[in-house]
């Protein structure tokens, strides 16, 4: 190798033993010093530092360090504020209020702790997992903008999405009783609802039967769970949408429609008939009225009945009175009176 390098070893075959030819050794800084030659303590050579530790007192702040023997105590104290950070981190556990932590000692179950600072043994030893308790969380079926077709109990296909709302009660059990925990809620909270369904038509999972159908699906989804031994507290399932499939809305929307308007006019005539039989009982009651004050003076009632009679008849016609006996009237009035507009017509013709 040439002497050149700035890796050779100062001996080659143009230095020679001596450094011969005026040829400045250029040793490996990262080598420990040579013995003998342009390396030695008579070379004219730059001399090689010892070690790490030789090569920090050299930087610019080597006389600020300690000046120990070949560096073990620097490494020792490297070495301990490394294991104390290290104690530090993995030991000492800070949990907010709606957090719980599980820890879990050489991969088995040990304990629960609560919120606050919490103390473990360093890893690998303790590890210590942190679960939202406190804290709801929702799972919405299904997951998208899909649609979420079941069977009701008229044999009806309906569109049904929903959420269900849960919370850890167990920590321990949530991380390790189940594989899947979450996954596990979907598929059982699909199961309680599409069995709840079938009870209902579909008229009431549309309109009237949601809050039944959701009390009803809670309950399920929670004794399910708990023969799972999940953990998991169900809170509350919310019906989003409840509707016919998209192929058959529109026409599902013209029957609602239709017995929307069949109803109305079903109404309708309930009231009608309602209002008539009011006035039948009312024109029987005052019949009753007439008819016993009739019994008591049958004379008088008759005058009056005949009187009341007349009075409906001559009102719808027109007529003259006379009041003296025996004077024979020489006009007739009503011909007159409806003349008289005509001939007032017919003489504003002739103006124009």
């Amino acid at each position: 190798m040439s002497s050149n390098s700035p890796w050779g070893s100062g001996s080659g075959e143009d230095g020679g033993a001596g450094g011969s030819g005026g040829r400045e050794d250029k040793g490996s800084p990262w080598l420990p010093p040579s013995h003998g030659g342009n390396g030695g303590s008579g070379g004219g050579g730059p001399k090689r530092p010892r070690g790490f530790d030789d090569m920090l007192r050299r930087g610019p702040f080597g006389p600020q360090l300690p000046g120990l023997p070949q560096g073990k105590t620097l490494w020792l104290a490297i070495g301990g504020g490394l294991l104390a950070l290290w104690v530090l981190f993995t030991s000492v556990h800070q949990l907010d209020r709606q957090e719980d932590g599980v820890i879990v000692r050489l991969g088995s179950y040990s304990r629960t702790v609560g919120p606050g600072i919490n103390f473990t043994y360093p890893a690998p030893f303790e590890r210590l997992i942190k679960v939202p308790v406190r804290t709801s969380q929702t799972t919405d079926i299904p997951s998208g903008d899909g649609q979420n077709l079941m069977l009701t109990g008229d044999a009806n296909i309906i569109n049904l999405t929903y959420t269900v709302r849960w919370s850890v009660k167990q920590p321990a059990h949530f991380l390790f009783q189940l594989d899947d925990t979450t996954g596990a809620i979907r598929s059982a909270a699909e199961s309680a609802m599409r069995a709840t369904i079938a009870n209902f038509t579909l008229q009431q999972a549309i309109t009237t039967g949601k809050g039944d159908i959701e009390l009803q699906v809670q309950q399920r989804l929670q004794a399910i769970l708990d023969g799972y031994g999940a953990g998991v507290r169900v809170e509350a399932i919310n019906i989003r949408d409840s509707a016919p499939p998209q192929e058959v809305k529109d026409a599902f929307d013209k029957v609602n429609v239709a017995k929307q308007e069949a109803a109305t006019q079903a109404e309708q005539a309930r009231g009608r008939a309602e209002q008539v039989r009011q006035t039948a009982e009312a024109e029987a009651a005052s019949f009753d009225k007439v008819y016993a004050e009739y019994r008591l003076a049958p004379e008088v009632t008759r005058r009056r009945i005949y009187y009341e009679t007349m009075e409906r008849i001559l009102a719808r016609g027109e007529k003259t009175v006379v009041d003296s006996r025996g004077v024979t009237p020489y006009m007739q009035l009503p011909e007159v009176r409806r003349a008289a507009p005509a001939a007032e017509d017919a003489a504003n013709s002739g103006r124009r």
